[in-house]
């Protein structure tokens, strides 16, 4: 039986582009924090995308709201993680 190589494009989730167009108007402090946070996302994509490579299909649910106490909320995530059988 022939198996296809299937070939993976990279996907382009341009965090990082999108992060420093929305923190523009930020403090240097605000804008820290959306970097750090634009790199762990980063990271999380890639997570993500080996762990589907590797047969495992995972969706991002929010499972709480922080809120910052003037205003400020965001959405803290767990995943729903589905692995292939053999």
């Amino acid at each position: 039986m022939h198996n296809p190589i299937t070939q993976t494009t990279p996907i382009q989730t341009h965090v990082k582009e999108r992060a420093e167009e929305q923190s523009s108007t930020m403090s240097f402090e605000q804008q820290a924090a959306i970097r750090s946070l634009a790199n762990d996302l980063h990271r999380l994509n890639h997570s993500v995308m080996k762990a589907v490579e590797a047969g495992v299909s995972v969706e991002l649910v929010r499972s709480a709201r922080h809120h910052g106490g003037d205003g400020q909320w965001g959405d803290l995530l767990i995943p729903v993680v589905v692995a292939r059988s053999n």
